[in-house]
């Protein structure tokens, strides 16, 4: 049996619904576009209470990766044999367990910290500054906690930072950075990378490549150069940039779903706290015998011309009505007095309803239908917009804006689905 969606909603259109929104970390700042256009939130810098002494290395590239594990490996036994604790941050599971083979070669002890062993995170962590510790530690791990710094640490220079990789994002580095050096405690960081690395060979290593070949770099000797470090920036940049976009447009897809979303809710919501639903099914009665009547008759053309076996067999099978016309009638017939004569016919019918079931009995039995109704409805919906999402992109190649046609064809599906509505908890 497939899965169906009951509701959707965007991180973005779900902060939005708060009337106040605000937030404070210690790396927004690189996402300042995204608060400002999103959710006109503007990024104020605080500076800090203790001034920071952390140092930062300058990022250090070699040109594959088992030349950096090689490199890593040995910062970490120069730093162990100091005795500064040390923290590693790796990109996956993968490159942590990579990375703790290597270290069980050199015989050094170390805590893994991934998703494979978290109900041990609040424990490594704690650990994790003393002398000669060393932590192995996916992206996720550890963030938002102190590494508190053992007795004497603080002298031998802190915690050590040593980042793997690059992320596509400069936010989760500056997290891993940020692990070292709090609230004025002495420590440094560095970032060890490859032209193999998923940042470089996607993004910047023709650049970098290009920068290597003129300083004329030999196995095992890595660069150490401002112009690397500016390029992996830029590299950052670039994915950060489309990663933006593709949110963006996901945000602007959804606006359209948010609209259709607050009409439905609002639905609910009325039907759910109405003391008395009567009023809003006969309503949706009206609606339903005009809705059905604009696709049987025609002001244009004379009333004995209107598709009257359709439109007897539609009303039949939606309110249970036998539309008998004389024809002598039908010519002195107009569409707004059809819809009168047909109204009063179902309010009849609603009436000897009420009387069989009785009046409260009658109001629990319209509030379950009007409910069930909207929900399939709804849950309809969202399985053809999200099919029509799924193939919207191919319009591009006819010229068209997929973000105008998705609004479009969206938009007619939702009113289709209100009439839907209608029409379904009236005929119940």
């Amino acid at each position: 049996r497939e899965n169906q969606t009951l509701a959707t909603i965007t991180f973005q259109n779900y902060f939005r619904l708060y009337k106040k929104l605000s937030g404070m970390t210690g790396t927004a700042k690189t996402e300042e576009e995204e608060f400002i256009h999103i959710y006109n939130l503007p990024v104020v810098v605080i500076l800090p209470n203790k001034r920071l002494i952390r140092n930062n290395y300058a990022d250090v590239i070699y040109r594959t990766e088992k030349e950096k594990f090689k490199a890593v490996i040995k910062e970490i036994v120069e730093v162990h044999k100091m005795g500064r604790p040390i923290l590693v941050g790796t990109v996956s599971i993968d490159k942590s367990e990579t990375l703790s083979r290597l270290l069980k070669k050199e015989n050094i002890g170390h805590n893994v910290l991934n998703a494979k062993n978290h109900e041990r995170e609040a424990e490594i962590i704690t650990q994790a500054g003393q002398s000669k510790n060393v932590t192995i530690s996916t992206n996720m791990a550890g963030r938002g906690t102190d590494i508190v710094l053992g007795e004497g640490i603080a002298k031998l220079g802190g915690l050590h930072v040593v980042g793997t990789e690059r992320h596509e994002s400069r936010r989760i580095d500056n997290q891993l950075r940020g692990r070292s050096g709090r609230q004025g405690d002495p420590g440094s960081s560095r970032f060890f990378l490859s032209l193999e690395d998923d940042l470089m060979r996607l993004f910047g290593s023709d650049r970098i490549s290009g920068i290597m070949e003129k300083l004329g770099m030999e196995e095992d000797i890595p660069i150490e150069h401002p112009l690397v470090t500016k390029s992996i920036e830029s590299a950052q940049k670039k994915v950060e940039g489309r990663n933006f976009e593709i949110r963006k447009q996901l945000l602007d897809f959804d606006n359209e779903m948010e609209y259709q979303r607050k009409v439905i809710y609002e639905q609910r919501r009325m039907v759910l706290e109405s003391k008395d639903v009567k009023e809003h099914i006969l309503e949706m009665v009206k609606d339903t015998i005009e809705d059905i009547l604009k696709s049987y008759t025609n002001k244009e053309i004379y009333p004995e011309e209107w598709d009257w076996s359709g439109l007897k067999d539609h009303i039949k099978q939606t309110f249970s009505i036998s539309l008998v016309i004389p024809k002598e009638e039908i010519l002195k017939l107009s569409i707004p007095k059809l819809q009168d004569i047909l109204t009063e016919k179902a309010f009849e019918i609603y009436e000897l309803r009420e009387k069989e079931f009785t009046p409260p009995l009658m109001r629990q039995i319209e509030t379950m239908i009007a409910l069930r109704v909207v929900d399939r409805e709804w849950k309809d919906n969202l399985r053809r917009l999200d099919e029509l999402k799924q193939g919207i992109g191919l319009r591009a190649y006819g010229q068209k804006d997929p973000l105008m046609e998705y609004h479009f064809e969206a938009n007619n599906m939702f009113q289709d689905m209100i009439n839907s509505i209608k029409e379904e908890v009236a005929k119940v």
